[in-house]
């Protein structure tokens, strides 16, 4: 590591969101340019920086800083030099000429020990000579804080923003209870503050310790599924994390409950619940309850309307269908559950048509962006993301608000969500709570696939609570009948022997026993077989695989794939993440909810024609630029939207060009290509084959060993979900 010392003669770039910024330092006769992150830092300062000298293909010798500090000025020039630059705010290149020539090599003394005497100077008065003082030791403060947090292993950006949040509190909060940190701040979780913790000094059963871990433990099961745990597993979980006695955090439940950070639910077990998750579930049994109310109208009339749109629109119902229909027309609250070729998207148009008749407004909503997609090109109306119904709006910190809730409902007469498999309680309860009493609400889903990735069990609690109508879809329609991909996906449902005999015109599997072969089939059908087969590009074909890590887990095969399906070129620029190399061109997929992120679409010559905010996890694009000098990487998604992330966001996304079954739910595709092998029990399970298999439009292969096929079909064991909506909506309404 080298060293430089000089003055910030000039700020070229800045990110103030990140601090990565670029500077010209002067030091003598020499002028350098620095690169790196920067916490608050003004031209005119003195700094001592750390570092190397690096090549920028473009932009030339620049000094890559990796750490540096605040020298004060000492010499009058530089004094004079520092006030002057703009740092503080009131003083110009004048002022601080006569401010040094009053003082001398003093200033920084008179400025920080006695501030009143600033009012020496002709144009000062007292009122500024403190705010003077205030600025210059606020910045003090912020460095010194910075020094502080970061030999707690906390970044820059992080130290910033805990600064921010406590001021000169900051060293009180780390010395006696830093779990503070893991509840107040955006980005520092459990772990990190129990690092600090340790370091601090405080002891492993510290009641802080034991209650921040209970908080974790909680938060760490809804990324699981689960909306509360059973007292027994919660203790058994915190204990084995905290490594302290179960009776340590037992006597805690009482202390967090009074607090209202828990909610302790006594049944048969006690099943406690992070207080957000409760009230949740509460609320949205409440709202469905109130949804659901009988609309008096009489068969004929409904018979008759129903045959008027068959005739209009050719389509034929059956009676299910006919069923479905009429309980929409008559009731607040409706699900509509089924497989593939059922009959949903029929029974759906019709209803729609039914109440546009009726001149009722009706809005159609999905949870993906791909599945409004889909659902627009199915009914002809337009369908949007419920975040996108809703008006999501960037929330603080990262949380999402929407403009849309309580008091500012839905103005609308019916709302459709289809995909309801995907809806997790959070989003249930942002959408329920958008919707006035009065509004038809119907639920469309097939509850035999994966259940949400957000915790909860919504559509399949709605159905065994038993609270409100449920009509049941199971006729499989003529034209769907002759698809191998849908009649095998109700014998994989039902349990029943598929028939590999690749004598299907849609439905294949090729039996491969090696793992490194498995993956050569599966590059060749992605890069030439299927594209024409299915008349789509690779990019289009979806590899589908059980797992993340293993021989054909999805890190494994992204990293081949990508080698094959967009090898390096020159001009072609890449940014090493972590352990994932992006290149201009790759098929990525974002893996959180970021509700922050701006997107815009632009028109072929640049011009922008529609803004919005929000990029959700399970959302794919391609990587169309990576800027080294911005630091930025420049996404395309569905519908042309472009969207610049800074490097620092780039954890939020992998490459795509294999995905998890569970990341492919709500989406379709041409074809999709399924590598399997042996593998965990409790994953490989007839839920997450038939998701996989309902994923394809035109072509399901599979490759791989057939017996595992057969065992995943016969497979009907699920990841228990602890969820109590169904629990809640079968509570007498208070």
């Amino acid at each position: 590591m080298e060293k430089i010392t000089g003055y910030v003669e000039h700020i070229v770039y800045r990110n103030t969101e990140n601090g990565y910024t670029v500077l010209n330092l002067v030091s003598g006769e020499d002028e350098t340019t620095c690169v790196g992150i920067f916490s608050s830092i003004a031209e005119g300062e003195n700094i001592e920086a750390e570092g190397e000298f690096t090549e920028h293909p473009t932009y030339g010798e620049q000094f890559k800083v990796a750490r540096f500090e605040e020298k004060m000025p000492e010499d009058r020039e530089a004094i004079e030099r520092y006030l002057g630059s703009g740092a503080i705010k009131g003083i110009g290149l004048a002022l601080a000429a006569r401010i040094v020539r009053r003082f001398k090599e003093d200033t920084f003394r008179i400025i920080e020990e006695e501030p009143e005497r600033l009012a020496e100077v002709k144009g000062i008065s007292e009122n500024k000579a403190q705010e003077i003082a205030y600025q210059v030791n606020e910045k003090r403060d912020l460095r010194q804080a910075m020094i502080f947090l970061q030999q707690y292993g906390i970044t820059m950006n992080l130290a910033v923003k805990i600064y921010q949040a406590y001021g000169q509190e900051v060293y009180t909060i780390i010395r006696e209870n830093p779990y503070r940190l893991a509840d107040d701040i955006e980005g520092v979780g459990f772990r990190t503050a129990d690092e600090i913790a340790s370091r601090v000094g405080i002891k492993m059963d510290s009641d802080f310790r034991v209650r921040s871990g209970v908080l974790y433990t909680l938060l760490t099961a809804s990324t699981e599924g689960h909306t509360y745990l059973p007292q027994e597993e919660l203790t058994a979980r915190t204990a084995k994390l905290l490594e302290v006695e179960p009776e340590q955090i037992e006597k805690q439940y009482m202390d967090l409950a009074i607090e209202r950070k828990i909610v302790m639910k006594q049944g048969e077990t006690t099943e406690i619940y992070a207080s957000s998750f409760y009230y949740m579930e509460a609320n949205t049994a409440t709202m469905l309850k109130q949804l659901n109310v009988p609309y008096d109208v009489p068969d004929i009339e409904i018979e008759a309307r129903i045959r008027t749109i068959e005739k209009q629109t050719g389509m034929e119902l059956d009676e299910h269908q006919v069923t479905a229909v009429k309980e929409a027309v008559r009731n607040g609250l409706l699900v509509i559950t089924g497989g593939p070729g059922t009959g949903k998207t029929t029974t759906i148009n019709t209803i729609i048509r039914y109440f546009e008749g009726e001149g009722l407004d009706i809005f159609l909503a999905a949870p993906t962006g791909r599945a409004a997609k889909r659902m627009s090109e199915t009914t002809g109306f337009e369908a949007r993301t419920i975040h996108r119904m809703l008006e999501l709006s960037g929330g603080v910190e990262g949380t999402a608000g929407f403009e849309r809730n309580e008091n500012n409902p839905l103005e609308t007469d019916v709302i459709i969500v289809d995909e309801m498999s995907m809806v997790d309680i959070t989003i249930m309860n942002s959408l329920l709570k958008a919707v006035v009493p009065g509004t038809r609400l119907i639920l469309v889903g097939d509850i035999n696939q994966l259940p949400s990735v957000g915790p909860g069990s919504v559509l399949r609690d709605i159905i065994d609570s038993h609270a409100c109508n449920v009509v049941k879809l199971t006729k499989i329609f003529r034209q769907a009948a002759t698809s191998d991909i849908i009649v095998n996906a109700h014998k994989i449902n039902r349990g029943e022997e598929v028939v590999l005999d690749n004598k299907s015109m849609d439905f294949f599997f090729l039996k491969r026993y090696d793992a490194d072969v498995i993956i050569n089939v599966v590059l060749q059908l992605v890069k030439q077989k299927l594209p024409k087969f299915v008349d789509a590009t690779p990019y289009d074909i979806q590899v589908l695989t059980p797992m993340r890590k293993g021989l054909l887990g999805v890190e494994r095969l992204n990293g081949i794939l990508q080698k094959y399906l967009n090898p390096p070129m020159s001009g072609k620029a890449e940014k090493e993440y972590g352990d994932t190399l992006f290149r201009e061109g790759d098929k990525v997929m974002q893996t959180r909810n970021n509700y922050q992120l701006e997107w815009e679409i632009r028109t072929k010559y640049g011009l922008s024609v529609d803004k919005g905010t929000g990029i959700f996890n399970g959302d794919m694009g391609i990587v169309r630029e990576i800027n080294d000098f911005s630091e930025t990487m420049t996404i395309e998604f569905d519908e042309g939207r472009m969207v610049e992330y800074p490097y620092k966001l780039l954890d939020e996304l992998e490459l795509a060009y294999a995905i998890t079954i569970h990341k492919s739910q709500g989406s379709e595709y041409p074809a999709v290509v399924i590598p399997l092998l042996k593998g965990p029990a409790m994953l490989l399970n007839r839920n997450l084959i038939y998701t996989a298999v309902t994923r394809a439009r035109k072509c399901v292969t599979l490759v791989g060993n057939e017996n595992t096929f057969y065992e995943m079909v016969q497979n009907t064991s699920q990841q228990k979900r602890y969820s109590g909506l169904k629990a809640r909506l079968r509570e007498e309404t208070v």
